[in-house]
Parts: C-alpha cells; structure tokens; sequence
C-alpha cells in the first residue's frame, strides 16, 4: 500500500531577538498569510492527511494549526514530538517510523535545516532548502512506516506559498 509522507517547514517567523527564545517565535503575518494558503490550496487538490504532527515549538505548531483547520481537523488531533524541534533528522525518521500503519498519509510539521536534510535523505532528490512554509510530498510504494529509510521515497512534489499564490493570480 502506498503511503504518502508530506513534511511542511514552518510559515515565516518573527526574527530571533534576545527577548524570545527560539522556541517561542510565533508567526508573523506573512507566515499566518503562507499557512492559510497553503492548506487552502492542498484542501483544493484533494490532499487528504489522516495524521499530523508536529514540532512543539509555536512557530512550527502555529503552521500545523492554521493548515488542520483548513481541513477541518481539531487542534487536539495534531500529536507533537518534542524531538522534532532539535532532535536533528533522526527524530523526523522516529517520527515517521512509529506512524500506525493505519495511516497512509502522513502530515509533518518542521524547522530547516533538519527538515530539508530529511526531505532529501528519504527521497535522494536535491531540494536545496526548503522555503518557509513550502511542502514537499514524499511517496513510498509497498513499504511500511517502519521500514522507511534513505532513498526508499519519491520526491513526486515540491510547493512554495509564493508558487501558490502566482497560481491564483
């Protein structure tokens, strides 16, 4: 059965200052703009996730939320994993390998560089570094979550706000 990773790096931020720590940078209105957009247009393609999870970290939280709601999905339903903040890829793969194989399409909410690393690392294409608030829909034919490694994926899509929004246009 075909399962259908899609990681979706945090909308854009409020600048790290000394006043906030990393973790609690919240979204700016730019980056609430780039969430809404983004689960509108995935909504509109017919993108049918039945499970998100997501970084604690508000920004990367902020993001999941504004992109449930889109398709009408509570914010209790989204999991977080503390590990996804600063665990580095190897907590995205734990993430990905401990998914029930009840799912089939995988929604997960990341920080770059890590999330980048791992796009690629599953799927051997070169992303270069995923933008703000894009997504990347990673496919795995015949494989279990568990089994899910380096180069067992395919790259099948990669989605920017701003390739959104110039569609819209």
């Amino acid at each position: 059965m075909k399962k259908t990773l899609i990681l979706v790096r945090h909308a854009t931020a409020e600048d790290q200052s000394f006043r906030i720590k990393d973790f609690d940078r919240d979204l700016n209105s730019k980056g609430l703009s780039e969430s809404l957009a983004m689960g509108k247009w995935m909504v509109q393609e017919g993108v049918k996730p039945d499970l998100f999870v997501s970084s604690p970290a508000s920004r990367a939280f902020k993001t999941a939320e504004i992109i449930a709601r889109q398709f009408g999905v509570s914010i209790d339903a989204i999991q977080t994993q503390a590990g996804i903040y600063d665990g580095g890829p190897r907590a995205y793969l734990q993430a990905v390998n401990t998914t029930s194989e009840s799912h089939t399409t995988l929604m997960l909410f990341g920080h770059n560089p890590d999330i980048t690393y791992f796009a690629e690392y599953l799927s051997g294409a070169s992303i270069g570094s995923m933008k703000k608030g894009s997504v990347a829909f990673i496919e795995f034919k015949d494989q279990k979550w568990e089994e899910i490694s380096g180069k067992t994926g395919d790259l099948v899509l990669y989605k920017t706000p701003k390739q959104v929004r110039d569609e819209d246009e």
